[in-house]
């Protein structure tokens, strides 16, 4: 099980400030859609040489042209690309075979997608590396919560990985913990904190005695 950080709400040289403060307790750095969006994957370049230890992940979100955006995200230094659950097949089978190609990863975002039992099952036969259940922003405000949708993922999945995304607390934690998942996201239950590596450590020391008990 591996804590991933969510960088939503930065510019590149907070970006690199918060990763400097927590990157002792995290196992991957995710540069988040709205990042994105603002600098480019010109931050997903400059956090990748700022800490080449540490796996990024690119929140593309890709729902077309897939293999192009694998690679173009590569080039920029990504590990781990996201593509939508909601995005076709054709797409997703792209996004898989150029990433295998360039030996990096991809993760599905479940995000949106109503038949999540189906659509795991279907995303597993592809060879997608992860699956992520993702209660979005929007969502969480009405207080909704992923941990049902991780637990139905996990019962259908054979040879994906599982992630899991969406409010995540220190204090709701313990209960993503029982869940299992491979890959736990956590963005401003630590970016919002005052001593975020505090915060961080002590997430990623109630994941660490969870893997070995």
């Amino acid at each position: 099980m591996k804590l991933q950080l969510a960088l939503d709400l930065v510019n590149i040289p907070e970006a690199i400030e918060v990763v400097k403060e927590v990157q002792d307790h995290i196992d991957v750095v995710e540069i988040g859609t709205p990042v994105v969006i603002n600098e480019g994957l010109r931050a997903v370049n400059e956090v990748k040489k700022a800490f080449p230890n540490l796996t990024v992940l690119a929140d593309l979100k890709i729902m077309d042209a897939a293999g192009y955006e694998v690679m173009k995200a590569t080039e920029a230094g990504a590990d781990i690309i996201t593509i939508l659950g909601a995005a076709e097949d054709a797409s997703i089978k792209g996004a898989v075979e150029e990433a295998k190609k360039l030996g990096k990863q991809i993760l599905v975002d479940m995000i949106a997608v109503k038949d999540l039992k189906g659509r795991a099952q279907e995303l597993d036969s592809l060879g997608v590396d992860y699956i992520c259940v993702h209660t979005g922003y929007d969502l969480q405000a009405e207080g909704q919560n992923p941990f049902e949708a991780l637990r139905i993922i996990k019962s259908v999945v054979k040879n994906a990985k599982t992630a899991v995304a969406g409010g995540i607390k220190l204090e709701t934690l313990p209960e993503v913990i029982q869940a299992n998942p491979d890959l736990v996201i956590v963005g401003g239950g630590i970016t919002s904190k005052e001593d975020k590596k505090a915060t961080a450590a002590e997430m990623q020391k109630l994941i660490k005695e969870a893997v070995t008990a």
